[in-house]
C-alpha cells in the first residue's frame, strides 16, 4: 500500500521521460531531471508523395492513434519520423534544368514556396503531436537512398536533379546497386560540393532551418537528423578522406574540422559559409542534433572521418547493419553478422570517444537510428543485446512496409494484416527508460524475461530509476523486482517499475524476473 501511495504522488514527467532531453557531453542524453535516458524505438518513412506519414484514413501513408497507442504498449518512446526535401520543396522544374545545373556561382533557382512548405509541417506536426500524447518522442529523419525519386529512391526533388547529361541506367537486381550508377555519383556530387547554380546546398539548408524553426518549441521533438546515409562513390573507389571532408564542411561550413591524422580540409568553394548544423542550432535552441557519418559507417570497416563536431547539443547518430544477409534482409550467416555487427558497435563507440570537443570534453553521446531490417529474430537478439552492453539507445528499421521502393516487407515488425511478427518478443523489452544516476551495465534475456540493471545513483536526482516491463508479452504469471540500494514505489505489476535511491546507497541493482514474488502479484 505504501508503494502504491508514493507512485500516485509522483508527477507525471517523473514517471514518463519529457521534454527536451540534453547531449552534455559523454555517451548519455539526459533529461531535464538529470537522470540517464535509453531510448528504444522505431523507424517510419514513407517514401512516396505526399512523403510523410500523417492521419489520413484508407490512405497508405495512414499513421494514427492506433500506431502510437501500440508503439507505446510496446516500451518504444521515440519515433524517427521521415520527412524528404522533395516534400517540403517540391518546386516545378525537372532534372537537369539548365539555369539550375549551369556550373556558376550559387543563386536561387525559385522553387521554394513557403506555403507549401509550411502545409507539409502542418500535417507533419500532427504526427508528432500525436505521438506525444503517448509519451513518445519524434526524431525527425530527412531521409533519402540513391539520392531523389528521379533515380527510383527518394529524397531530393527532381529539380535538384544535376547529372551533366549522363543518363540513369537502373542496374539490375537489388535496389542498392543503383548507387554504382555514374548518373547518381553525379548528382551527389553536384550536392557536395553545391557546384551547380542553383546552389543546392543552401535550399536543402533553407528547407531544415524552416523545419527547425516551425518545431523549435515542440516538447515531443527530440531533434533532427539532417540528411540519411550520406554517399558519395569515393567512399568505394579511393578511400574515405575526400568525402569525410566534404561531409563535414557540409556539416559544419567554414568552421569545419579534420579528423584526427587527417590533413586540414579544403572545402569546396562554393560550399555555405555556415554550416547545417550551425544553423539548425541557431534556428532552435533547445532541441538536439543527430548528424550521421557516411553510408559505410554502419559496416564498421574503419573509423569514420567524419571528425570532431564543435558543437553543443549533437548526437553521434549510426547505423548498424551486417554485410552478411539475403534480400530480405536476413544472415546467411548468424555468426558472421554478430561478429560484424559487435565490431561495427565497438568501432562506433570508439569513434564516439574520440569526436571529443571544447564543447563536448567527454565526446559527444551517441544513439543508434536503424538497426536490425530482418524477420530473424536470433540476429535481433545477438544486436539488441551488444546495444545494451553499450549502453546506447536503438530505432529498429522499421514499423511497417508501406510499399517501401529501396526495402523489403520482411523488414517491418506489424504485417499487413496487423499481426506482430515473432520479432516483437526481442524488440519489445524490459528495460531502463530513465536512470537516477550512471548506468553501469543492463542485460535482458528475452527467452526467460530476466533482467539486470546497475547503476552508480546521483544524490542530487530525487526523480525515479523508470524501467519499463513489457507485462503481457514476457511477463504473463507476474513478474518479481528485487532492488538493493533503491526501493520499488511503483504498484504491483506495473507495466511501468519505478525505484526511488535509498539516499545512502553507493550502488543500485535491479534484477526482474518472470514469476510472482511470494505473497505479491509482483
Amino acid at each position: 500500500a505504501a508503494a502504491a501511495v508514493g507512485a500516485t504522488r509522483l508527477a507525471a514527467a517523473e514517471q514518463y521521460v519529457s521534454g527536451p532531453l540534453r547531449a552534455p557531453g559523454g555517451p548519455f542524453l539526459v533529461d531535464s531531471l538529470g537522470r540517464v535516458v535509453i531510448l528504444h524505438g522505431v523507424d517510419a518513412v514513407y517514401k512516396y508523395p505526399p512523403y510523410e506519414l500523417v492521419p489520413a484514413p484508407g490512405k497508405p501513408w495512414n499513421f494514427d492513434a492506433a500506431d502510437a497507442a501500440r508503439i507505446a504498449g510496446l516500451g518504444f518512446d521515440v519515433v524517427r519520423l521521415g520527412m524528404t526535401w522533395a516534400g517540403l520543396e517540391p518546386g516545378t522544374a525537372g532534372p537537369n534544368d539548365p539555369a539550375i545545373c549551369q556550373t556558376g556561382p550559387p543563386t536561387d533557382p525559385h522553387q521554394w514556396s513557403a506555403a507549401v512548405a509550411r502545409a507539409y509541417l502542418e500535417r507533419l506536426a500532427r504526427t508528432v503531436d500525436l505521438l506525444g500524447r503517448y509519451h513518445v518522442y519524434t526524431l525527425l529523419d530527412m531521409h533519402q537512398d540513391i539520392y531523389s525519386s528521379v533515380f527510383g529512391g527518394e529524397g531530393a526533388p527532381p529539380w535538384a536533379v544535376c547529372t551533366g547529361g549522363v543518363p540513369f541506367i537502373r542496374p539490375p537486381g537489388r535496389w542498392s546497386r543503383a548507387y554504382a550508377s555514374p548518373a547518381v555519383d553525379a548528382a551527389f556530387h553536384a550536392f557536395w560540393t553545391n557546384s551547380a547554380a542553383g546552389d543546392l546546398q543552401g535550399q536543402f539548408d533553407r528547407a531544415w532551418t524552416t523545419v527547425a524553426t516551425f518545431f523549435r518549441s515542440n516538447r515531443w521533438v527530440l531533434g533532427y537528423d539532417p540528411f540519411n546515409e550520406p554517399f558519395s562513390r569515393s567512399l568505394a573507389a579511393g578511400g574515405d578522406d575526400r568525402f569525410g571532408a566534404e561531409l563535414a564542411c557540409f556539416y559544419l561550413g567554414s568552421a569545419a574540422a579534420a579528423a584526427p591524422g587527417h590533413p586540414p580540409l579544403a572545402c569546396p568553394p562554393a560550399d555555405p559559409s555556415v554550416g547545417l548544423l550551425p544553423r539548425l542550432l541557431a534556428a532552435d535552441p533547445t532541441h538536439l542534433v543527430f548528424p550521421e557519418p557516411d553510408i559505410f559507417g554502419r559496416r564498421g570497416a574503419g573509423p569514420t572521418t567524419l571528425g570532431p563536431l564543435d558543437l553543443p547539443r549533437v548526437v553521434f547518430n549510426v547505423h548498424v547493419y551486417c554485410g552478411q544477409r539475403n534480400l530480405s534482409g536476413n544472415p546467411t550467416s548468424l555468426g558472421a553478422c554478430a561478429a560484424h555487427q559487435a565490431a561495427a558497435l565497438a568501432q562506433r563507440a570508439a569513434d564516439r570517444a574520440e569526436m571529443a570537443s571544447a564543447a563536448q570534453p567527454g565526446g559527444p553521446a551517441w544513439f543508434v537510428s536503424e538497426l536490425g531490417a530482418t524477420s530473424d529474430t536470433a540476429l535481433l537478439q545477438q544486436v539488441t543485446a551488444m546495444a545494451d552492453e553499450h549502453l546506447v539507445g536503438w530505432a529498429y528499421w522499421a514499423w511497417k512496409y508501406y510499399g517501401d521502393p529501396t526495402g523489403s516487407a520482411d523488414e517491418a515488425l506489424v504485417l499487413p494484416d496487423g499481426r506482430y511478427r515473432p520479432t516483437v518478443s526481442v524488440l519489445s523489452q524490459t528495460y531502463a527508460q530513465a536512470v537516477a544516476g550512471t548506468p553501469l551495465s543492463m542485460s535482458f534475456d528475452a527467452s526467460t524475461g530476466a533482467f539486470r540493471l546497475v547503476y552508480v545513483p546521483k544524490p542530487a536526482v530525487h526523480a525515479p530509476t523508470v524501467v519499463f516491463v513489457p507485462v503481457a508479452l514476457h511477463y504473463p504469471a507476474g513478474y518479481c523486482a528485487s532492488v538493493s540500494g533503491g526501493t520499488v514505489v511503483s504498484k504491483p505489476g506495473s507495466s511501468r517499475l519505478l525505484v526511488l535511491n535509498r539516499p545512502s546507497a553507493r550502488l543500485v541493482r535491479v534484477d526482474l524476473t518472470a514469476s510472482a514474488c511470494p505473497g505479491s502479484p509482483r
